[in-house]
């Protein structure tokens, strides 16, 4: 079955989440069963197919078998990926390089709150949409670019252009020229950017490292993001408040270096390259082959809900900051590197496992819920973060679980396009609920900010659960599988 040829979509049953599985199908077995079940329809499909499929699902077996061989010989521990030379740059040059990024994103909030504006929760609310909105449009074909092209190469280019809307943003504020719509435009520049790095980049991990270090290179990933998340937040408030905002922004620019050195620098050889895609109709295959998935499009449900309604903390910790507690930049910094420490727990944790579990992801977005709640009702700033603790960890173990099963769990033909998608939904609603976040600050609150994001999750979690229970009594048993459930998948409980 070519790429592009997807077929018919199969009729999505509670089977296609098959909790008692491993989260990679057992392709094979499905397929010879699902032939099986053609010949006693009558419905029996042309030979030439059923041996296509035949070859597609041995070769699976086959990568199965390969990727156990390699399973008994990899080292364990929680920075077990470490030990792949590749991937050990592109670690520590993405660390550096999000210490720049969360110094930036706390250094830009606070330009606008207290230089651009007076205090408008609307006009940070729409930076925050401007900077995602080329992701909800454009990252579909920056999947399909990441699958067609070399990852590496693209992540030069794309690293190199968001260093430079960074400089110029830098300029702009040390020269004391720079307005409100300046930002406007370079946030949603960095969008587009972003809208083709973020695909290659995610789907670069799986290249750096060989498939059963992935669960292990992706909860490491995370934890560059939310260690640097511990410095970038509490830097950016001292400089701030002791040179002003220009500074934080330029170190930001200047970062992006790291990530380029470590790319230049990794030996081309030795990365485990997926097969790239060459003609017309790869973003309406990996439409297609999403739309097919039904558990995919369970964890892409709850990613888009956390990712727009829950995970607006660029705007809601702001203006608990500046409307609520009323505390300076040092303090605004610290919400962010307290939060970072939950976040990094769950990081260190996402890295010692060894595959995800649908229980874990949606009882971490049961944790998020509660967690909102309580950032609702907080009484004090001390509270306040305190349960910031609480929703780092939980917002992140959702991420990392999610990713990782997406990841484990599609063609690695498809990934890029796959994960763009992912991003897509998971970044993508960020235009819609940024906004809509800023709205509700302005009429009702800040408090209400919180709110909003406390129901959305919470109603997530709820229809997850009832999807869950439902495929649980419904699963197959071991010698019972629904036809066309081996091009489905399965979802490890």
């Amino acid at each position: 079955m070519s790429r592009t040829d997807i077929g018919p979509r199969p009729v999505a049953t509670e089977r296609s989440l098959d909790l008692g599985r491993p989260l990679v199908a057992e392709r094979l077995l499905g397929t010879e069963r699902l032939l099986d079940t053609e010949r006693s329809l009558g419905t029996e499909r042309p030979v030439a197919r059923q041996d296509a499929d035949r070859t597609s699902a041995a070769s699976v077996a086959a990568a199965r078998r390969r990727s156990r061989r390699a399973l008994r010989a990899t080292p364990h521990g929680i920075f077990a990926s470490l030990a792949v030379r590749n991937y050990r740059w592109f670690f520590f040059g993405m660390l550096l390089s999000n210490i720049g990024l969360w110094m930036f994103r706390v250094a830009q909030d606070w330009l606008v709150l207290t230089q651009l504006t007076q205090h408008s929760s609307l006009a940070l609310g729409t930076i925050t949409g401007l900077q995602f909105l080329p992701i909800l449009l454009l990252s579909a074909y920056g999947g399909a670019v990441a699958d067609r092209f070399d990852q590496r190469k693209l992540l030069m280019v794309t690293q190199t252009a968001a260093g430079l809307v960074a400089l110029v943003q830098a300029a702009l504020v040390l020269t004391g020229t720079v307005q409100l719509w300046h930002v406007y435009v370079l946030a949603t520049l960095g969008g587009v950017v972003a809208s083709f790095d973020n695909p290659a980049r995610q789907a670069f991990v799986s290249e750096l490292v060989p498939e059963p270090y992935l669960v292990n290179a992706v909860g490491l990933n995370a934890t560059t993001f939310n260690a640097s998340r511990l410095l970038g937040p509490g830097l950016a408030g001292l400089m701030i408040g002791v040179w002003g905002v220009g500074p934080a922004i330029l170190v930001n620019a200047i970062s992006y270096a790291a990530t380029l050195v470590a790319l230049v620098v990794m030996d081309p050889a030795d990365l485990h390259r997926s097969p790239k895609t060459r003609g017309r109709g790869s973003v309406r295959a990996g439409l297609a082959y999403v739309w097919r998935r039904p558990d995919i499009l369970l964890v892409m449900f709850m990613v888009f809900m956390l990712g727009t309604f829950g995970l607006n903390f660029q705007v809601t910790n702001a203006l608990m900051a500046t409307q609520v507690f009323r505390v300076g930049p040092e303090q605004y910094g610290l919400m962010g590197t307290v939060m970072g420490v939950g976040t990094l727990g769950a990081a260190l944790m996402a890295a010692s496992r060894k595959e995800p579990r649908m229980v874990v992801l949606v009882g971490a977005l049961g944790g998020f819920t509660l967690g909102m709640v309580g950032l609702t009702v907080a009484p004090s700033y001390l509270v306040y973060i305190a349960v910031l603790i609480l929703v780092g960890l939980t917002s992140l173990t959702v991420m990392t679980s999610a990713n990782a099963t997406v990841q484990l769990s599609v063609d690695p033909a498809m990934r890029g396009r796959v994960m763009a998608l992912y991003m897509m939904v998971f970044m993508g609603g960020t235009p819609i609920g940024a906004p809509l976040i800023g709205w509700v600050g302005a009429q009702f609150g800040a408090r209400a900010t919180l709110g909003v994001g406390a129901v959305a999750t919470g109603l997530a979690t709820l229809a997850a659960v009832w999807v869950l229970v439902r495929a649980r009594r419904g699963a197959p048993g071991p010698d019972e599988v629904a036809p066309g459930a081996a091009d489905r998948g399965t979802m490890a409980a």
